[in-house]
């Protein structure tokens, strides 16, 4: 875990970093500093006109600095003389309250004065797609049922097999990779961890995967609904809540039926309670909304909520409870 930048860059000889953070519809944003500037910018933070990206801001204010966090830190594996820092936007001396990041910290803080540490693993769908973005990159993945298909999955072997290489050199614990559903959609999992932690590395994910499928003369995008026929892209998230100490999860429950803890019962009544608000921030685009409670695909299967709900090990409620002491939120997409 990096503490200065500069001692960092001169450890791992970077040349560049960028300094990175998140708008309110998930694109990132960055300016490239070089190595020689770190040390003050690391202080000070990067400007950036807050109006020009998505943060429900103006033109009249003041520039908004973007503090980078160094114990998020990450040296590109494909790229080693630049390094991704995530960063955390302030205005007039303050954190600007709307920012993704800022929120999700926000709350870890609140939880972590209860006592409790939300833990989330995440699973991020995307399509690989022609270099125009007209069509899925593999003329040949035409199956109904294209999910698991091994030979579409090993057609495109040299594209997801770079990017689990490059999620096990960062340490991330990748174990299964993926055909999904849609012809063209695949899926990538890896470990879970802190929120904060698991939310920095997707969207480093997905600036990662949109640089290798270039590398291999291809698009990747993470677009709820990139076709209007095909299963769309969605990011569910599997949560749990443990002690400070991780030695207990709070969401468990052998007594309970589905082995859940009173406090889970009520976490999930929250999230069902405020599903509306939450699909306001977890599904932001038009399109959001072609993917969720959408027609039937080619597949025959939408794999997307379709109704406020929750259920055991059920694929079609919003609240999915796949096994004892865990929830799977199937609401949200990465795009």
């Amino acid at each position: 875990m990096a503490a200065n930048l500069a001692t960092y860059a001169k450890k791992n000889r970077i040349q560049f970093f960028l300094f990175n953070f998140t708008d309110l519809f998930g694109v990132q944003r960055a300016k490239l500093v070089p190595t020689s500037a770190v040390a003050d910018m690391q202080k000070s933070g990067a400007g950036f006109a807050g109006f020009a990206s998505w943060l429900d801001m103006t033109p009249a204010h003041p520039d908004m600095m973007v503090m980078p966090d160094a114990s998020s830190v990450i040296q590109l594996p494909w790229k080693p003389e630049l390094a991704w820092v995530a960063g955390n936007p302030w205005l007039n001396d303050a954190p600007v309250a709307q920012a993704p990041r800022n929120v999700l910290l926000a709350v870890a803080r609140e939880a972590a004065s209860d006592n409790h540490v939300l833990m989330t693993g995440v699973e991020p769908e995307f399509h690989l797609i022609d270099a125009d973005g007209t069509d899925i990159s593999d003329p040949r993945d035409t199956q109904e049922k294209p999910c698991y298909d091994q030979l579409a999955l090993m057609r495109r072997y040299e594209v997801i097999a770079e990017i689990c290489r490059h999620m096990e050199a960062l340490g991330w614990g990748p174990y299964q990779n993926d055909h999904e559903d849609a012809n063209g959609q695949f899926e990538i999992n890896w470990d879970y961890s802190e929120a904060v932690t698991t939310a920095d590395r997707a969207v480093f994910f997905k600036f990662m995967v949109k640089e290798v499928a270039a590398r291999h003369g291809f698009r990747a995008t993470f677009m709820p609904k990139p076709f209007a026929h095909l299963t769309g892209n969605g990011c569910h998230a599997h949560i749990s809540l443990w002690s400070r100490t991780g030695k207990k999860n709070h969401f468990a429950d052998k007594k309970d039926e589905l082995g859940l803890s009173r406090t889970c019962h009520h976490f999930i009544g929250g999230l069902m309670k405020h599903a509306p608000a939450l699909a306001a921030l977890g599904n932001p685009t038009v399109n959001s909304y072609k993917r969720i409670n959408a027609p039937t695909t080619t597949s025959g299967a939408t794999w997307s909520p379709n109704a406020i709900s929750y259920g055991g090990n059920n694929r079609t409620h919003m609240i999915r409870i796949p096994e004892a002491a865990r929830i799977e939120l199937r609401l949200a997409e990465v795009a």
